[in-house]
């Protein structure tokens, strides 16, 4: 195990009816706020409206930025930085679900950064300032509720790029189940491979002696595996909905990667796919994390095998290790087919045309990966054979 320290300073809220206590929240942090969302389910819903009930009971002053977009453009982003700075804004409240969570967090850091928020992804500054934010979600993905990573996409160069710091994390998050209920199907599926894929993430690492953190990432696993199916079943399910909400948090809040060396070569692969063509993130991974699986198990065939037995309960009998790791990666396979993830890129119409550029730009800063090292042939590779 590595050495590590950890800290996460998001308060997490977590219940049905607890957007009661957004008001009592936010007072805090001051009365002037910007409201982050998205395409305007949230109106649809009456999240809205309770929203903006509680922040007329604080007397807040409320400005609102609408339309973020699944993947969230830096043009967006810039609009909302615009409004900040025009407008004096105080506190950031982000409302939907990961993308409107991601955008919120990059106009906090870039509306009190003297320049272009895209340097803070292409490494060009550090954050060191941000507006204090806090966020109400309605979706079930990326974890960005509890961490302090945020991912945008520049639409004009096809670019997207991640930024992060622990100066925005938000400073609160609501989680409602209920508030989960109205999510289409598609998105569900959506963000029940996200949240599997950031697992895999950190539970696919060559450090060894970590059984407490394999076992809390297969738990994860496990959880999603069967509240995801059931929440599938049935939209309106509370506790199916509730489990899967606090998977998709603990996941990606830091609790995973202590003491471990993480991957995350596939998220890299994916975000380029996504800087293309514009597909929903989840998807891309549903397509691409079965290939990576099948192109690296052998750097340590050992922990697919565990993967396998212990996730898949792949009968281990007569059979032998790559065996056991390829059923394991078969069964991941057919759980995302079985749920309606798509499985090659051209079920999303995609083809051949941008594979070299989008393996090139995965690794502009070298080779990516830890479980295996991932130079742009080896990407290439990985996205062919995802066709």
């Amino acid at each position: 195990m590595n050495a590590f320290e950890w800290y996460n300073p998001t308060k997490l809220v977590f219940g049905a009816d607890k957007v009661g206590q957004l008001g009592e929240l936010i007072e805090p942090y001051g009365k002037r706020i910007l409201l982050v969302y998205g395409g305007g389910s949230i109106k649809k819903t009456g999240l809205y409206d309770d929203v903006m009930f509680q922040l007329r009971e604080i007397g807040a002053t409320v400005h609102e930025l609408s339309g973020v977009e699944p993947n969230p453009r830096l043009s967006t982003v810039n609009r909302g930085i615009d409004i900040c700075r025009t407008e004096d804004i105080e506190f950031i409240l982000a409302v939907g679900g990961g993308s409107v969570l991601d955008a919120s967090k990059a106009i906090a850091a870039g509306a009190v950064y003297n320049g272009d928020v895209w340097d803070f992804t292409i490494r060009k500054a550090v954050i060191q300032d941000a507006l204090p934010l806090g966020t109400v979600l309605t979706l079930a993905a990326t974890g960005s509720e509890m961490n302090g990573n945020a991912v945008i996409t520049n639409w004009e160069t096809k670019q997207k790029r991640g930024l992060g710091s622990k100066l925005v994390y938000p400073r609160f998050s609501i989680l409602d189940p209920k508030l989960t209920y109205t999510v289409p199907r598609d998105q569900t599926v959506n963000g029940i491979v996200d949240i599997m894929s950031h697992v895999f993430e950190q539970y696919f690492t060559l450090t060894t002696d970590i059984p407490l953190q394999e076992r809390l990432a297969e738990s994860v696993l496990l959880t999603v595996i069967e509240n995801g199916e059931k929440a599938l079943e049935d939209g309106t399910d509370y506790d199916a909905r509730a489990n899967l909400l606090l998977a998709g948090t603990y996941a990606l809040n830091g609790t995973l990667p202590n003491g471990v060396t993480t991957d995350w070569a596939t998220h890299g692969i994916e975000h380029e796919v996504s800087a293309v063509y514009d597909i929903a993130h989840g998807a891309g991974l549903a397509i691409l994390f079965p290939n990576w699986m099948k192109y690296v198990y052998k750097e340590r065939v050992s922990k697919f095998v565990q993967y396998a037995v212990r996730i898949w309960q792949i009968d281990p009998a007569g059979k032998s290790d790559d065996e056991i790791a390829l059923a394991g990666i078969e069964a991941t396979r057919a759980y995302f087919t079985r749920i309606g993830a798509p499985a090659t890129l051209g079920e999303v119409g995609i083809g051949d045309e941008h594979l070299e550029r989008m393996a090139e730009e995965a690794t502009r800063f070298g080779p990516i990966g830890s479980f295996k090292l991932l130079s742009q042939d080896d990407v290439l590779s990985i996205l062919k054979a995802s066709l």
